[in-house]
């Protein structure tokens, strides 16, 4: 019926799944978002130039999911999982949705682990622990990045018992509206440092479209929730 702003809405579905992909005649795809009896908002996850009032869209029966796995580490994807780091395409073991119930209170395990950040100023004066959120607030330019990505510096194992991976901490680092130079800069200095074996980066620049950057939160922790369900650690950092 109508485009704009990255939201396309159509009419003539009675029985979309919320959350399901529906593609477009250029190949573009869309996330079915709001559902309405006569017209449903769909979140197209890509430009938007070929798409017209008119065209034909089709369902797919499948709804948002992305790789999951040990492939991805040392990886740059997309917020779809695609790679953007000019490597081989990833054979990933397992998809998950996006969207998922959260586990129970009951069922999460206690915060009792200290999360060190390698700064001695934070993990004297801050305690973080393994399963708890963490907010970093702070004006432009003051080191946010920095405490990110110097935490996960700090997760490289450092001897024979910590390379088992029920021990190892594994990050995944979601940029989020970021310049790419940015970006770039966080890769070259995570693999110089030999820290890239164990991160998996989620990139979602200001140059792409709204509707992927809108997914990148949803992407990354998704793949960090592998982790947790294989008997792994994760440590999500969305910037």
């Amino acid at each position: 019926l109508s485009v704009g702003s990255g939201i396309a809405e159509i009419a003539g579905f009675t029985d979309l799944y919320a959350d399901e992909l529906v593609s477009f005649p250029h190949g573009e795809m869309g996330i079915a978002s709001s559902l309405g009896e006569e017209r449903t908002g769909v979140i197209v996850l890509g430009p938007t130039e070929h798409i017209r009032p008119g065209d034909t869209v089709m369902r797919t029966r499948r709804v948002v999911d992305v790789p999951v796995g040990d492939a991805l580490l040392g990886r740059v994807v997309d917020p779809l999982g695609q790679p953007l780091d000019g490597g081989k395409a990833i054979r990933a073991e397992a998809r998950l949705p996006i969207e998922r119930p959260a586990l129970p209170i009951m069922h999460r395990a206690p915060v009792n682990v200290p999360l060190q950040t390698g700064i001695k100023a934070i993990d004297a004066a801050i305690p973080i622990g393994r399963g708890q959120r963490e907010l970093i607030l702070g004006d432009r330019q003051t080191g946010k990045t920095a405490i990110a990505v110097d935490t996960i510096l700090n997760q490289k194992p450092t001897n024979d018992a910590a390379k088992n991976d029920s021990e190892k901490l594994f990050c995944v680092y979601v940029a989020i509206g970021q310049k790419r130079s940015t970006v770039a800069q966080v890769v070259k200095t995570l693999e110089e440092r030999g820290a890239l074996d164990y991160t998996i980066i989620v990139s979602a620049t200001a140059s792409e479209p709204a509707p992927l950057q809108y997914l990148a939160p949803f992407t990354g922790c998704a793949m960090g929730e592998w982790f947790r369900d294989n008997g792994m650690h994760a440590l999500i950092i969305y910037d």
